[in-house]
């Protein structure tokens, strides 16, 4: 993804300094939501919402948006795993016989997802979702000292790259050629 990106920029006319910022940046921001997502439960997420006066209906669909893409990634895989082992070959014919490929594998993630959808809806329906303003909830998040040291960190880093863009002259990568813009 992040040669495309770099390939993209560059075809339409992105200064390859600039083209290698963007690739750096997304790559940046990719392991960023990595990395929280891979050491945050969605439980304790949820939790943090609440605590920070999130209504609890934006902070359960999130952390409901935040559980369900791992499941359907499992079933997209458990789904193509089940047609591949019926003979179907999805790299096999040019672009648009690979796209007709994939629909016996749509259809049933479609049904999945549906089917997942109303079970959601109907727990949600039989534990009176919505019914009261005031929820209480089992455990509540309390502030570690590892937790002060990461805000202090992150705010010393964030003023450190405040001071250097505005005080600090950065070396500028200096291209001999450059590509001409096509738009």
């Amino acid at each position: 993804m992040g040669f495309f990106i770099f390939v993209m920029n560059v075809i339409f006319g992105t200064p390859i300094a600039s083209s290698l910022a963007f690739t750096t940046r997304f790559f940046a921001i990719m392991s960023a939501f990595s990395f929280f997502f891979m050491t945050t439960s969605a439980d304790d997420l949820g939790l943090a919402l609440e605590q920070i006066h999130v209504p609890y209906s934006i902070s359960f669909t999130f952390t409901t948006a935040v559980r369900l893409v791992p499941t359907m990634a499992i079933d997209a895989q458990t789904v193509v795993d089940a047609q591949r082992s019926r003979g179907l070959e999805l790299d096999k014919g040019n672009f648009l016989k690979r796209i007709r490929n994939y629909i016996p594998i749509l259809i049933p993630l479609i049904i999945s997802a549906i089917r997942r959808s109303v079970e959601l809806a109907e727990a949600l329906e039989s534990r009176a979702f919505g019914a009261t303003e005031k929820r209480t909830a089992y455990v509540t998040l309390k502030m570690r000292p590892a937790d002060y040291i990461v805000i202090i960190a992150t705010a010393l880093g964030l003023a450190l790259a405040v001071y250097v863009s505005l005080y600090v002259k950065l070396p500028v990568l200096v291209v001999p050629f450059e590509m001409p813009r096509l738009f």
